[in-house]
């Protein structure tokens, strides 16, 4: 009865013939704070009701649990019945007399959770029931759900019809093992995406239970213990330091910078640490945004059933303070740099800030996490924003600016008098902007304008994937570095039904022969298909997603000639990828109506469960390589050719847009590569000369020839 994941749970028969007040006190002590009145006479209901209809099994051995924590989705199942090796998640809306399509998706969430990421659950028959009290009917079919997977297709019932439906269901799975005896600490490893996850940490101030723990891997676990000690050798000898965190696509990069900020923030306390807090930073609009109104929804809705008067402005400024757009965090700072710079030399202007004891001028947080590190600016996009004086803030113009962003948020935190941190999360192969700098910058700033602070690096920053393979001898004459495999995140957490999709990527994308066998190994486990057609694509997306699964089309920046196929490029702008993301499958602004594609400026950061990408003409494989077109926006698609470095970066930068929405999906994903327009009028010339089908062919034949099924 002292179990943590659970209000309550006995043995079926110590139910039934328990006094249902005193069931009713050990949900109310053992529930965290004071239980809303609703909430308090929806148990009372429960129990009467879970009494009376369940003596008929009294004397199986059955177990019952109610409120069963489910992390991964920051909710508990009201109730879960154990009963002859058939695991039944039990909802209640106590009261209610229709059935809602939301309340539906809840269950079979729950239920999907349990198969997917509980293992006493997994090889279980798992029946998710809905149960409207008031509803005058029952569900008449039971059978198991098209996906193979032992879960039922969501059942409904009102009170009278809950003793036939489970009699049913027994009947229907008559011969099953036993329910493992200790189900209620069975390990349970769920691998949440990104919002969810933050959802979790910005409630909780804590990450456990929300990610996979296992041992023999590298985890997220690990990096984060490793980052958190060298932030307090950097606070015992005041010094300054910087971590570079690499990972597969995937890995939770993303997640351990947030769960850095808040236990640095917090440590271990409700409150913030005065003094000792850390910021999490993005130059990724979307993303930002996204987790913003994400969070401060979440925590708007949870203040308001407990009671609380709050409006939804306040939890987005309080999250505000959290996650940050990191041209914001910039402008703070440029606001107190002497204007216009001199000799190249930055320097604060003592009339326009305060010398804070310790902090100096910086007033920055110790602890700043940058998301995205490879996408920083580099110096000329830099002077040329601040030349012209930039977007954000107050439109500062800061003519002749000497840094890079890299260096100039190191130059940032040394502003700082005592100590300092900063971590640095880094995708390779992700750069995907003009003026995005990679890698190569940070370090180059710290070899020649930031000498004292000390070095904690990735091994595998040294790949080709970073910097051009060029790390290790940009640092072989920094005596401050240190190399650390506890900043390397080697598990891909966002596709956990295949931890080697981004090899399979990687290979794929590298034109690496390995690349079919790769994809023979994860095949069964996450599929990706390929077809010629855009909405036999949406069809397959469409019966993949269940619950509140989420899917999406995708394509690249410089695709063009999308419009045949009835698909819409989502516009740009902060708030539309907020409802992309956000909005729910009744809402049309949302991602599951599969009309309008995101890019991979819009999802970089981001996931869903299953999406398609659109694989336009702008990259072709033809003649055993992979070719680079542009299109005109008017009549035609011109080649990009390496005649210089800006071209040569412009092909980095293609490939890799594919590279980011290749590993956006964490369930499955269909490649659609159209077939192109092979008519010709009635002069015998092309109907559509900008989408040829030799424009595609070739790609579609490589892909093919990696053993993906065509649907």
């Amino acid at each position: 009865m002292n179990n943590t994941r659970c209000l309550y749970e006995s043995e079926l028969d110590t139910f039934i013939n328990r006094d249902c007040e005193s069931i009713f006190g050990v949900l109310c002590e053992k529930y965290h704070g004071d239980a809303l009145t609703t909430t308090r006479d929806a148990w009372m209901q429960e129990i009467k009701i879970l009494q009376k209809v369940l003596r008929t099994w009294q004397g199986l051995g059955g177990r019952i649990v109610f409120e069963y924590d489910i992390p991964r989705l920051g909710k508990r199942v009201d109730v879960v019945l154990l009963l002859n090796g058939i695991i039944f998640c039990l909802e209640f809306k106590v009261g209610e007399t229709r059935i809602i399509e939301n309340d539906i998706d809840q269950v079979l969430d729950y239920a999907l959770d349990l198969k997917n990421f509980h293992k006493f659950s997994e090889d279980k028959v798992i029946v998710p029931v809905l149960i409207a009290t008031r509803y005058r009917s029952s569900s008449s079919t039971i059978q198991k759900s098209v996906y193979d997977d032992r879960v039922v297709n969501p059942l409904v019932t009102g009170e009278e019809g809950i003793a036939n439906l489970i009699k049913d269901v027994l009947d229907t799975f008559p011969d099953e093992e036993p329910v493992n005896k200790n189900w209620i600490i069975s390990p349970y490893a769920p691998t949440p995406t990104i919002i969810e996850a933050a959802r979790t940490l910005y409630e909780s101030h804590s990450v456990e239970d929300i990610t996979r723990h296992e041992a023999d891997k590298i985890t997220t676990d690990r990096t984060i213990s490793y980052i958190l000690d060298v932030i307090r050798k950097s606070k015992d000898n005041r010094e300054k330091s910087i971590c570079f965190v690499t990972g597969v696509p995937g890995a939770g990069k993303t997640l351990v910078g947030l769960d850095v900020a808040v236990k640095q923030t917090y440590q271990g306390s409700d409150t913030p640490v005065i003094d000792e807090e850390a910021v999490y930073l993005s130059g990724n609009g979307p993303l930002v945004a996204v987790l913003n109104e994400a969070l401060a929804k979440d925590n708007y809705e949870k203040c308001r059933a407990r009671g609380e008067s709050k409006k939804i402005t306040d939890s987005r400024r309080e999250v505000g303070k959290f996650i940050q757009i990191i041209h914001r965090y910039r402008d703070n700072m440029l606001a107190k740099i002497k204007n216009p710079v001199e000799n190249g030399v930055l320097e604060i202007d003592p009339e326009k800030a305060v010398k804070m004891k310790d902090a100096g001028f910086g007033e920055v947080e110790h602890v700043a996490i940058f998301d995205e590190a490879q996408r920083s600016w580099t110096h000329k996009r830099l002077a040329d924003y601040l030349k012209r004086g930039g977007t954000y803030g107050n439109k500062l113009k800061v003519p002749n600016f000497p840094m890079s962003e890299a260096a100039f948020l190191i130059w940032s935190l040394d502003q700082r008098e005592d100590w300092a941190t900063i971590v640095c999360l880094v995708g390779g192969g992700q750069e995907i902007n003009t003026g995005e700098a990679g890698i190569s910058e940070w370090i180059k700033a710290l070899n020649e304008q930031f000498t004292h602070w000390k070095v904690y690096i990735s091994p595998h920053l040294t790949e080709p994937e970073y910097a051009e393979g060029k790390v290790n001898e940009l640092l072989k004459h920094n005596s401050n570095v240190t190399y650390a495999d506890s900043l390397h995140l080697g598990v891909s957490l966002r596709s956990y039904r295949a931890e080697k999709l981004s090899a399979f990527v990687h290979a794929l994308l590298d034109l690496d022969e390995r690349a079919a066998s790769i994809y023979r190994d994860i095949k069964d486990k996450y599929p990706i298909v390929l077809t010629r057609d855009i909405e036999k694509a949406k069809r397959w997306l469409h019966e993949k997603v269940r619950g509140t699964e989420r899917t999406g089309v995708l394509i690249t920046k410089e695709s063009a000639r999308y419009k045949p196929l009835g698909i819409h490029v989502l516009e740009s702008g902060d708030a539309n990828a907020v409802h992309w993301f956000l909005e729910d499958k009744v809402d049309t602004r949302s991602s599951n109506y599969l009309e309008d594609a995101a890019t991979e400026i819009q999802v970089q950061g981001l996931e869903l469960d299953y999406t398609c990408l659109l694989w336009d003409a702008d990259m072709r494989y033809e003649d055993g390589k992979w070719r680079f077109y542009r299109f005109n926006r008017q009549t035609k698609w011109i080649e990009v050719l390496p005649t210089n470095e800006s071209k040569q970066e412009l092909m980095k930068y293609m490939l890799n847009a594919y590279r980011v929405l290749l590993t956006r999906a964490r369930a499955g994903m269909v490649i659609c590569v159209p077939e192109g327009n092979g008519h010709k009028n009635l002069s015998g010339f092309w109907e559509d000369s900008t989408r040829l089908p030799e424009y595609y062919e070739g790609t579609y034949q490589y892909l093919k020839s990696l053993g993906l099924e065509e649907i």
